[in-house]
């Protein structure tokens, strides 16, 4: 549904052979804003989203390694003026997942423990992540859960922890393919939409941490049929976000998201959420 993210402690490195798994939900409100060509006006976004979370730390070729798989399931609803007549959609199901692979390529060793013990550090590493079009999705529909395409992502970050401070820097392409069963028998390309987020953490004790985050995401422009549609992204991304254990093992995350658009189409939208992880 949302085409950025924006993650701090993306590239924390976990020791080989931690597995985590975890569950999330997330509230999401805001305004769209649609093509004006579609006669929409006024519409609204009301959604809820359960997310499962997997993670299996690793080691690969002596550099510390993970994978990421999340599986979200949403009950979203739009309402707005259609054509002059209010109108209300409702979707609910299974949207698509993400798989994630990351490599810490210096910074942290494959066990770990160097960059948990030392005061000051700095990480580089890279990633890839796949999102798969395994989501509800209904060709004779605008409005859909599912985006019926692959989004290829490379992700490059950089993370300095010096004492209880962590500085965060990541870069991202988003790469899509063609929607061959787009809207009433049509074909959507889209070009690639280029992404930054930074995150200041602080760290207060094992577990208990919060940051500040930045994101900001420019391109994306489609077209249908070979028609351009003139509808580049501009996106502004800020977010809040807080850890802590519960319990052995056990941690909660709460975090508020703010996204905002920067040109005539896209979404103004806030998203609270909370998380829950074990370590196993």
């Amino acid at each position: 549904m949302w085409a950025q993210d924006i993650e701090p402690r993306r590239w924390t490195p976990l020791p080989v052979g931690v597995k985590v798994v975890g569950v999330g939900y997330g509230q999401t409100s805001g305004d769209l804003l649609f093509d004006p060509l579609l006669d929409v006006k006024d519409a609204e976004l009301a959604a809820d989203t359960i997310m499962a979370v997997y993670v299996q730390s690793f080691s690969l070729l002596g550099k510390l390694a993970r994978f990421d798989a999340r599986l979200p399931w949403q009950n979203a609803t739009w309402e707005g003026l259609l054509s002059g007549e209010e109108t209300f959609i409702e979707r609910r199901g299974f949207a698509d997942p993400i798989f994630r692979i990351s490599v810490n390529l210096s910074g942290a060793t494959g066990s770990g423990a160097k960059s948990q013990n030392e005061r000051s550090n700095t990480i580089v590493g890279a990633a890839m992540s796949l999102t798969v079009p395994m989501g509800e999705y209904f060709d004779d529909k605008l409005l859909n859960l599912g985006s019926n395409r692959y989004t290829l992502r490379p992700q490059l970050g950089v993370v300095h922890t010096r004492g209880q401070w962590s500085y965060e820097l990541t870069g991202s392409v988003f790469l899509y393919s063609d929607n061959n069963d787009f809207y009433n028998n049509t074909r959507r390309k889209q070009g690639p939409l280029f992404a930054i987020q930074s995150h200041i953490i602080r760290t207060f004790k094992p577990g208990l941490w919060a940051s500040i985050s930045v994101g900001y995401g420019r391109g994306g422009e489609s077209a249908i049929d070979g028609i351009d549609k003139n509808d580049k992204r501009g996106i502004l991304l800020s977010a809040l976000s807080v850890g802590f254990p519960v319990a052995k093992k056990q941690v909660m995350k709460f975090s508020y998201i703010n996204s905002e658009t920067l040109e005539n189409t896209g979404a103004d939208i806030a998203t609270f959420a909370v998380g829950w992880s074990l370590l196993l």
